[in-house]
């Protein structure tokens, strides 16, 4: 018998400053991601992903632009996420999750991307293009 099919939408943030790439790390694992998270019933993507970024980082920031729609199926949940280049405007770092997931927040520089695990490998390559790095 099929399971019926369940529908996922979210929202990410890429978020540079000084060359730093701000991620976070969940609780109990060692990997880390950008902030992102659901859409709630109501809210655009971009109001999730602003939302996301203030409840698991403490920072406020503006959308400069939607970079594209990564569709995956996991699991019997076709999942749907947006990943919106965004600037820092205010905050600091705090925990404001109300699901209370996220241990730990960090600007990560290249050289830490690059040695870190990622809970979603698949986005590697398009994150490690937002740094400022010689190519060679």
């Amino acid at each position: 018998m099929n399971e019926a099919q369940k529908f996922w939408n979210g929202a990410a943030a890429i978020i540079m400053s000084d060359n730093k790439l701000l991620m976070v790390r969940g609780k109990g694992t060692s990997s880390w991601s950008i902030p992102s998270g659901g859409i709630e019933a109501g809210e655009t993507a971009e109001k999730a992903c602003v939302r996301e970024v203030w409840e698991e980082t403490g920072y406020g920031v503006d959308i400069n632009k939607l970079l594209h729609i990564k569709k995956a199926l996991i699991g019997n949940y076709h999942v749907t996420t947006s990943y919106f280049l965004c600037n820092v405007i205010d905050g600091q770092i705090t925990y404001h999750d109300p699901d209370e997931i996220i241990e730990e927040i960090a600007w990560k520089s290249f050289d830490d991307f690059k040695n870190i695990q990622q809970d979603y490998p698949e986005d590697r390559e398009m994150l490690l293009s937002y740094f400022n790095v010689e190519k060679y």
